[in-house]
């Protein structure tokens, strides 16, 4: 990894990967489906979020599709953009495009949850991991019938997962994207703990805030 405090000569092209990456991240996909398709500002229902889990309760499950595969693919493309000048022009951009989902310009730094756009940079980045943290959000949610929770679990398994596959620089990474996301998802551990976060309900395909 570059040292942030090297030449300037040497690490613009890094600090160029984190911004166009950020950039890319803070396409606020959801926002944009629900606006074209005549549903009004996403930010006005449910709670406010511009996830695909917000999108469904439109009740437009293809929008809603959609805006999870495009949060996904942003992170996957933003990583294998930057892979081809190597892993640490991938890492960096890993942190970028998640804290441009989470955090985009265009929306006074209020963005999503970041769950979609970390599963794309893992599959992007290291899919063994990927698919890993998928198959762990699938069993807990399964089980537990909570959506952030799944979540919260996949992704904190991620970095462990990463360090025994990929070393600990990925694992670092982890950490980070954890850690960011765990934050974004403050209110739903609130609501967790208070009992009153809502479950997944298979009857009507409805899930919980993530």
């Amino acid at each position: 990894m570059p040292d942030p405090l090297g030449s300037f000569a040497y690490t613009w092209p890094f600090y160029a990967a984190v911004a166009l990456a950020y950039l890319l991240g803070s396409v606020p996909f959801g926002l944009v489906l629900t606006k074209l398709a005549g549903l009004g500002d996403i930010r006005n229902i449910g709670s406010g979020n511009i996830g695909a889990t917000n999108v469904l309760r439109t009740g437009r499950k293809g929008l809603a599709a959609a805006t999870l595969l495009l949060d996904g693919g942003k992170g996957a493309v933003a990583v294998l953009i930057a892979a081809q000048y190597g892993p640490d022009m991938a890492v960096l951009a890993s942190g970028g495009v998640l804290l441009g989902h989470c955090f985009p310009v265009w929306l006074r730094f209020k963005g999503g949850k970041g769950v979609a756009t970390a599963i794309g940079v893992w599959l992007a980045l290291s899919w063994p991991v990927g698919l890993i943290a998928c198959a762990i959000w699938l069993v807990v949610a399964a089980v537990l019938r909570y959506s952030s929770v799944a979540a919260l679990v996949a992704l904190a398994v991620a970095p462990l997962v990463a360090w025994q596959i990929d070393g600990p620089q990925y694992a670092e990474l982890g950490a980070f994207i954890a850690a960011l996301v765990w934050i974004r998802h403050h209110e739903n551990i609130a609501r967790l703990l208070r009992g009153k976060e809502g479950r997944i309900n298979l009857s009507r395909s409805k899930k919980t805030e993530t």
